[in-house]
């Protein structure tokens, strides 16, 4: 008897997948995480690696446990039977937030080792868009042509640099921008920071601020 596909529901959400590597700033993935839990507009996955857990607690106080409840499925990293290893299951693509010098490496050679870099591979060889918030600085020329070559297989190389024509006020505001600039590499909308609407409007906004 032949296997039977059920369409799928005209209600159910885009799914992005989340990968939290063991960069610096994992402040970057929690205010992700909050604008896409606030929005409910897509159904996250997130996969935390080793190296992140240690970060979390360092640097935000965090334990992957804090961040279950921000996303709609948590997967282990060792899982690698879990659904988002397989290019059948359906995603709008991934985001790896902070992204490690290591996960860059891993990814951009195919070293699949874990079920974060599995992920991503996924997106890689399905054609996904796949985000990757790498997060160093200075670069190595090992560092840039592992940018160059990731970008070459088609991901997205997005670094956490601030801007300023918003006006920034606050940490809140820097990590608001970045969140933005992510969401719309996957066309979510959003209205986390203000958008660049010309020196006119720029000099307005300077000026209500001034008052």
């Amino acid at each position: 008897m032949p296997y039977e596909f059920a369409e799928a529901s005209a209600a159910e959400r885009p799914r992005l997948v989340i990968g939290i590597t063991g960069a610096s700033a994992p402040h970057l993935a929690v205010h992700l995480l909050t604008a896409l839990h606030r929005l409910k507009t897509v159904e996250t996955h997130l996969v935390v690696s080793r190296a992140a857990h240690r970060t979390l607690e360092l640097e935000a106080g965090l334990r992957p446990d804090d961040l279950i409840g921000l996303a709609d499925v948590y997967h282990q990293r060792g899982d690698i039977a879990a659904s988002i290893a397989s290019g059948s299951f359906r995603t709008m693509g991934m985001v790896v937030v902070p992204c490690s010098m290591k996960t860059l490496a891993a990814i951009t050679h195919g070293y699949s080792d874990d079920l974060l870099a599995r992920a991503a591979d996924v997106c890689l060889k399905e054609r996904r868009p796949l985000v990757l918030v790498t997060r160093e600085t200075p670069l190595s020329l090992v560092h840039l042509r592992n940018m160059t070559a990731v970008t070459e297989a088609g991901a997205i190389v997005l670094p956490p640099v601030p801007a300023f024509y918003g006006q920034p006020a606050s940490i809140e505001d820097l990590l608001a921008h970045l969140s933005g600039k992510i969401l719309d590499q996957f066309g979510i909308e959003h209205e986390l920071a203000p958008r660049w609407q010309g020196p006119v409007a720029a000099r307005q906004l300077i000026g209500a601020l001034a008052r």
